[in-house]
């Protein structure tokens, strides 16, 4: 089947094999700017992130669980509940402010079966966020867990792929789409040496 998952999958890989290839795959899914697109978010949409090149924790880690099971591993979908709020010290003040109001919300991260063990995989944040105090993980080295970008405020759900479709949507109301519009615009100037 030729399609665009498959068409990255050959390029990010290539020749190579075992942790270098998972490397690869977490590398460049990393790489793709962070940004909350969310008509992304649904599982049938998430391949758009590799038109796009942008996209948040949903779609990223439904593509690295997508790529990784097209080589054979057993992958698992784990959601974390979290507050926006918990960010403060890396807001602008009209952010933080939205950040306040909302509600609690899920991350999604993958836990990957590798050698022997689930073995947690958060490819959220692009490196150029690090600079201003979030969780990047720059040197996976395809083996351990990495660190997650959120402190869960509760116990992770974990769901199957094929269960994609049962995780909770997220809220959608007017502040949390001004929020993520202006997070949205925030992480673009930071990107562009701004702040």
């Amino acid at each position: 089947m030729d399609d665009i998952v498959t068409n990255h999958l050959e390029k990010w890989v290539g020749a190579r094999r075992g942790k270098e290839a998972l490397v690869s795959i977490f590398n460049h899914i990393r790489d793709i700017p962070y940004a909350i697109l969310p008509e992304l978010n649904h599982p049938q949409n998430f391949r758009r992130i590799l038109e796009i090149n942008a996209g948040s924790c949903t779609p990223k880690h439904l593509l690295m669980a997508e790529m990784y099971r097209r080589l054979g591993l057993d992958v698992l979908l784990v959601v974390y509940p979290y507050r926006w709020a918990e960010f403060e010290e890396l807001y602008p003040p009209s952010l933080w402010k939205l950040a306040q109001l909302m509600p609690p919300v899920n991350h999604l991260a993958c836990k990957v079966f590798i050698n022997g063990r689930y073995v947690l995989v958060d490819a959220t944040v692009d490196l150029p966020l690090g600079s201003i105090g979030l969780p990047v993980n720059p040197n996976w080295d395809g083996e351990s867990d990495t660190l997650l970008p959120v402190l869960p405020t509760g116990e992770e759900d974990i769901y199957f792929p094929e269960e994609a479709e049962l995780m909770p949507p997220p809220d959608l109301d007017d502040t949390a789409l001004a929020f993520y519009r202006g997070l949205n615009e925030y992480f673009e100037r930071i990107r562009a040496g701004q702040y």
